[in-house]
């Protein structure tokens, strides 16, 4: 999988924007309180910290919220922020009634969320989240019905503005029903929850209905004076991906492609390239390799929705796909077509395609990469050849064949297993590929792992596959067809239509095995119970021309 940028230590990270003296403040239609800031001043960021009471806790536990709020289309807090926007993470809390109801039903199987929680569609969960925020005392005088409840609104959003400095600024957007009561209560928060104006703890700018939270009231103020230039709503970029997303759900996260900038801090690429910025600039004598840029150049963006539907709980997302010399050997569906093929009372299963040439691709990717590893890359390959008798990449591509499928089965036994050993373990592996030649590639391991691995390398000729397994039992129904993909735990988590590789886990199979085997081996009785509810798990990938898709989706009984 490719990394992106977005994560959440980027999208946390510090701002250094501008200090206090630009003189600049409220624009028509916004109002700020701050006093004197002082950017350098670590309290500055104490105001971000209690933007989270409305903002960054709503994003933390959206879950909770969205357990029981309506989702419905309306004002989202992508507009209120500026077209600049690289990364954004909203949650909203005024979902449709059939996303309440789906939350709802399947958040209270789970006895953990009913005994902690036990929340109740009239419930204000902001109201509860924001007890929990506050219970350390140290807002001591806050009160939620005189001092948010008359102006919180339902959508929250963090998000790091592109403001021209050298790092993305963080903000809070926040939904206000009450512009007036919103400043006061504000004020209320920063007073009583430690660090008022004078100590440098940030700034806020009311615009309508949102308010913007930042660092400094000057930063706040320029994120709504950003807008002018268009809003990240009205983005035909932020549309693209979101939409590439799918339907609308209680989060929705996105990055934009300006994000790829930075890179180097958001996925720590800097540290592994000896700290060279990726944004072809120099540091010292070093340069970011001209092939990694065109790379880092190529992403276009990325957006994740997660939702509820029908019983289940389910992530999607879509993202640029800029390794199109590497995804091209993927997009098969024979690793699919074979875990369809898997039996019936198949408990886990990953499975992918390859075609012909990945490895020379993957090679080259390396090298591409990496060059002026390139030479020494050639010469460990030689002497791994030299010393192994294994030739790369040819049986790399034989052992792998055209799909793999990596299986367990039924028949789970933690005692078996432990006086047993491995041979007892119902697992396996599939391969579409000629059972002789991977054989003949196995021995070679087999002569560098020694006898007791040589008794797991053997490989038997099924129905069109060549099959290794570590069970003769097993062993003998993975030799013939089954039918996994006609089941419907595994249709309700699979997007069979599309995917190009999969993972499956089906809990009910063989007697809850999961619940089963935890039970056995001595975990917690009520840890075991929060267990039970679940009935599959599925994780499909696919690529789409330019666009790299994956859809995660939990479903409970």
């Amino acid at each position: 999988m490719t990394t992106t940028p977005g994560s959440p230590e980027y999208l946390g990270g510090p701002s250094d924007g501008p200090g206090n003296g630009s003189g600049i403040g409220p624009g028509p239609g916004a109002s700020a309180h701050a006093g004197d800031h002082h950017p350098g001043n670590d309290n500055r960021k104490r105001l971000i910290a209690v933007g989270a009471i409305v903002a960054g806790g709503a994003v933390v536990a959206g879950g909770a919220w969205a357990a029981t709020s309506f989702f419905a289309t309306g004002s989202q807090p992508a507009e209120a922020l500026p077209d600049s926007t690289i990364g954004y993470v909203s949650v909203d809390l005024d979902p449709s009634g059939g996303q309440k109801i789906e939350a709802i039903r399947m958040l209270k199987k789970f006895p953990a969320f009913t005994d902690e929680i036990n929340l109740d569609a009239e419930d204000d969960i902001r109201e509860r989240l924001f007890e929990e925020l506050t219970k350390s005392g140290e807002c001591e005088g806050l009160d939620y019905a005189a001092d948010v409840e008359p102006w919180l609104g339902s959508r929250a959003a963090m998000a790091a503005v592109d403001l021209g400095e050298d790092e993305p600024a963080p903000v809070a957007v926040v939904q206000v029903s009450d512009a007036g009561q919103a400043e006061d209560g504000m004020a209320a928060l920063v007073d009583a929850c430690g660090g008022g104006s004078e100590d440098g703890a940030g700034g806020w700018v009311v615009d309508g209905d949102w308010m913007v939270i930042g660092e400094t009231e000057e930063i706040a103020q320029q994120v709504v004076d950003a807008k002018d230039g268009g809003t990240l709503a009205s983005d035909s970029a932020f549309d693209r991906w979101t939409g590439e997303a799918g339907d609308d759900g209680f989060m929705t996260m996105y990055v934009a492609k300006a994000a790829a900038q930075y890179l180097d801090d958001a996925a720590g690429m800097g540290s592994m390239l000896g700290g060279m910025p990726m944004d072809g600039s120099q540091m010292g004598d070093e340069q970011v390799p001209e092939e990694l840029q065109e790379l880092i150049d190529k992403f276009d963006g990325a957006a994740a929705t997660v939702r509820f539907d029908d019983g289940a709980v389910e992530v999607e997302y879509a993202m640029s796909n800029w390794q199109e010399d590497m995804t091209e050997f993927m997009e098969t569906e024979a690793g699919v077509d074979m875990i369809g093929d898997l039996p019936d009372d198949t408990l886990a299963a990953f499975g992918f395609g390859l075609k012909e040439g990945w490895a020379n691709a993957l090679l080259d990717y390396v090298k591409t990469s990496l060059p002026e590893e390139a030479d020494t890359i050639d010469e460990q390959l030689a002497q791994f050849e030299d010393e192994t008798g294994l030739a790369f990449p040819e049986d790399v591509e034989t052992l792998l064949g055209e799909g793999v499928t990596i299986s367990l089965g039924s028949g789970i036994d933690p005692d078996a297993i432990t006086n047993g050993g491995p041979g007892e373990i119902p697992a396996g592996i599939r391969i579409k590929g000629d059972a002789g030649e991977i054989q003949a590639v196995l021995d070679k391991i087999s002569d560098l792992a020694g006898p007791e691995a040589a008794e797991f390398l053997q490989v038997t000729e099924g129905d069109d596959y060549a099959v290794i397994a570590m069970q003769d039992d097993y062993r003998g129904k993975l030799e013939a067809s089954g039918d996994l993909g006609g089941s419907s735990d595994y249709s309700e988590v699979v997007e069979a239509d599309n995917a190009q590789s999969v993972m499956y886990v089906n809990f009910d199979a063989d007697d809850d095995w999961l619940v089963r085997v935890m039970g056995d081996v001595g975990v917690d009785d009520k840890d075991v119970d929060n267990l039970a509810p679940l009935s599959a798990f599925g994780v499909s990938g696919w690529v789409d021309g330019d666009v790299v898709h994956g859809m995660l989706k939990l479903t409970t009984d």
